[in-house]
């Protein structure tokens, strides 16, 4: 049986660069679209380098009902300037970085136009952002498998399961709740995300690391994100890595 690599994540707003190298590393990334919203995570927001030094961009949701809904139901608070307020922040802190026109001219739409759920935002970005990158892998929204069910452990290994998975690729807080005897038994390897963060070229100083991707993007392009993942037998030189937690 071929080997067949897995990696599921929730959804996030201007993931940080961790976020693509684990999809890169796997065959099938499941976009976990169908588990509860989690106030102040990564979901909503992530962080910008300003002159100042890092910033939270935050999308706003609704409070109207209930906030413990599953990140399908999380709708985004209108009206609310949000987009003209993290467009202006953008362009204020990497306006002067070297690929700004040519990385912004593919995001600008979504601070043009309306989406009312947070899941539509996140995957239509992340979308865009994952040919920015260069990532070609399959990409699949776990409400569109049927059948799955299941909390934590038991979700992910019936979502491995059901997309036939040999190998799971789990980020580090995955040791602390996935019961292994059970993937051991349904033949599914489990290892565990290391991503060693480069240290690449800011526009400010110190070096900032677990940034939203853009800011790599915006500093050294397309071309640059040959330094992050190690494809198609690259012998462009590995930058600096420094520790991160995100």
């Amino acid at each position: 049986m071929a080997e067949r690599i897995v990696s599921i994540h929730q959804p996030a707003y201007l993931p940080w660069l961790g976020y693509f190298d684990r999809i890169e590393q796997s065959d099938i990334f499941v976009f976990l679209d169908t588990v509860q919203f989690q106030k102040n995570s990564f979901q909503n927001r992530n962080k910008i380098l300003t002159a100042q030094g890092p910033v939270w961009l935050t999308v706003p949701i609704t409070s109207r009902g209930h906030m413990s809904g599953t990140l399908q139901e999380m709708e985004i608070s209108r009206p609310n300037p949000w987009q003209r307020k993290h467009l202006a922040s953008i362009k204020q802190s990497y306006g002067k970085a070297p690929y700004f026109d040519p990385i912004m001219s593919e995001l600008n739409r979504f601070y043009e136009t309306d989406q009312d759920r947070l899941c539509d935002l996140c995957w239509d970005m992340l979308q865009t952002q994952l040919t920015l990158f260069g990532i070609t892998k399959e990409i699949i929204r776990s409400s569109a498998l049927d059948g799955v069910s299941g909390n934590k452990s038991g979700l992910i290994l019936d979502i491995c399961q059901t997309v036939g998975a040999t190998k799971y690729i789990s980020g580090p807080l995955g040791d602390g709740y996935l019961d292994r005897s059970e993937f051991e038994d349904a033949s599914i390897e489990v290892a565990f995300h290391d991503f060693s963060h480069p240290e690449y070229t800011q526009q400010h100083e110190p070096f900032q690391p677990a940034m939203a991707s853009i800011d790599f993007l915006f500093n050294h392009g397309q071309a640059g994100t040959q330094m992050l993942f190690s494809r198609n037998g690259s012998n462009a030189e590995s930058p600096k890595r420094v520790s991160a937690s995100t």
